[in-house]
């Protein structure tokens, strides 16, 4: 949350010619709900089954894709064991501190509702950073970068730089 998973995406597809899959768009679209409202109503664990099956959507494509997905993608073990099967995993590792930074004004961050911002971002990278080291096929680290720079750093972690 807050590495800049979307607006790297979409940079990343507009440079390589492939398709973007966001997989909150997805999830949106088959409940015709926003992420938040699905929070509310029906919980995280509801979000997360969505989210399963909107990645598994995504990775099935017969075109590839730059996917984006959720920060939590990594904690359903399923979600894992797809990201290993058929793609590469870039993981967009950000400092605590950066995260809060870019996160403290944003109010449409279900997990961040009416909690510490700083709080909830140093949880979530103590339980999320083992899961994302164990499906990452490479690792950039964001910090002190734009979106564009970051985008340039995966092309380049991947062999794809001009």
């Amino acid at each position: 949350m807050g590495s800049g998973k979307t607006s790297v995406g979409r940079l990343l597809a507009e440079r390589t010619g492939r398709a973007l899959v966001d997989t909150d768009d997805l999830v949106e679209t088959v409940t015709g709900r926003t992420i938040t409202a699905l929070f509310s109503s029906e919980g995280e664990d509801a979000f997360r089954r969505f989210e399963l099956e909107s990645l598994r959507r995504a990775l099935a494509r017969t075109e590839p894709a730059v996917v984006a997905t959720g920060g939590g993608v990594v904690t359903t073990p399923e979600a894992r064991r797809a990201l290993a099967l058929d793609s590469i995993v870039v993981w967009l590792d950000a400092d605590p501190a950066t995260l809060t930074h870019r996160l403290e004004a944003d109010g449409a961050r279900p997990l961040l509702a009416g909690r510490d911002t700083r709080e909830v971002i140093d949880e979530l990278h103590e339980r999320r950073a083992p899961l994302y080291r164990e499906v990452a096929d490479r690792i950039v680290v964001v910090d002190g970068l734009d979106p564009a720079g970051v985008a340039d750093a995966v092309l380049d972690v991947l062999g794809w730089s001009s």
